[in-house]
């Protein structure tokens, strides 16, 4: 599959960012900028090419034979957003369960222009007491993969902010709907 994936990524042109989460064994990692359905195509190539099995929390409705199949192939954790649940609980105890897990947000909870994201993924790397990987989709350089390691602080607005700026840098597919 490695070979599969760097042969596509070749064909279309596109290059992984050298920086490896070699070492991590848990995190939380936000891509961003979030515009355009081939981002999950192109970091779930790039996870590949790391070698990095990540998971994704999706919502329970999606789960169905033979999409479900599909969507747990690819690493899709079913959550009951109806319910009372806690997600983030629910993901601390993922966290627990396992030895190994990379945790995949975005943040923007859209593929349109939000300034407000979604904050879960940050109460969720402070209550497992896991690290942020920060990480990254440019189309204008056709480059993407791991940014930086973050350490939550406590500080929200700030540390967001500063993610924010770190994502800041790059561009979508339609970067108008990216925009930090």
């Amino acid at each position: 599959m490695k070979y599969l994936a760097k042969f596509i990524f070749w064909i279309f042109g596109w290059k992984i960012d050298k920086q490896t989460p070699n070492g991590i064994k848990k995190c939380v990692v936000v891509v961003g900028p979030h515009t355009s359905n081939w981002d999950f195509i192109l970091g779930r190539l790039a996870f590949i090419m790391y070698g990095v099995k990540p998971k994704i929390l999706i919502k329970k409705e999606l789960f169905f034979p033979p999409v479900s199949w599909i969507l747990r192939a690819l690493g899709g954790i079913p959550v009951d957003r109806k319910k009372n649940n806690n997600i983030t609980d629910l993901a601390v105890r993922i966290f627990e369960e396992r030895d190994e897990l990379f945790m995949i947000f975005t943040p923007e909870g859209t593929r349109s222009y939000n300034p407000n994201w979604k904050k879960g993924f940050y109460y969720i790397a402070q209550k497992a007491n896991v690290p942020i990987y920060i990480a990254y989709v440019d189309y204008s350089t056709k480059t993407g993969g791991f940014h930086s390691l973050f350490q939550p602080t406590g500080d929200v607005v700030k540390d967001i902010d500063y993610i924010k700026s770190v994502m800041g840098k790059f561009k979508g597919k339609f970067p108008e709907k990216g925009v930090y």
